[in-house]
């Protein structure tokens, strides 16, 4: 079973991807912030972050860049799930290291599932 980090800290989509990735066969844990994302990060390493940018504590910006600086978690997958659609932060994002950058109005959580699927296979 693979196993999914969410780094979210909005309720309501937390819930809907809990429910979707579990009905879809994957291990998850939920960080709330970018401090909670990078300590368990750290102590359990999954095998893809599903990560906003806009959290509390620490961005997701810099939770990408500790990450790809880090030798033991540089190959670590990402997927971007942000609100941030511009051209810019989307360029960002993948000359950052993410496998994908999905903005959460383009997708529902159904296709954000498959998405995840693709990037894991």
């Amino acid at each position: 079973m693979k196993s999914i980090l969410l780094i979210e800290d909005d309720p309501f989509l937390t819930d809907i991807y809990t429910t979707k990735l579990k009905e879809s066969g994957f291990s998850l844990e939920v960080a709330k912030d970018g401090e909670k994302g990078l300590r368990k990060i750290r102590e359990k390493m999954p095998d893809l972050v599903v990560l906003d940018i806009v959290l509390p504590q620490i961005d997701g910006w810099e939770i990408l860049r500790e990450i790809k600086a880090d030798e033991k978690l540089k190959n670590l997958k990402v997927i971007i799930l942000s609100n941030l659609g511009q051209k810019e932060e989307i360029e960002k994002g993948l000359e950052l290291g993410a496998a994908k950058y999905l903005i959460k109005a383009h997708y529902t959580p159904s296709e954000v599932v498959e998405e995840i699927k693709k990037v894991l296979k």
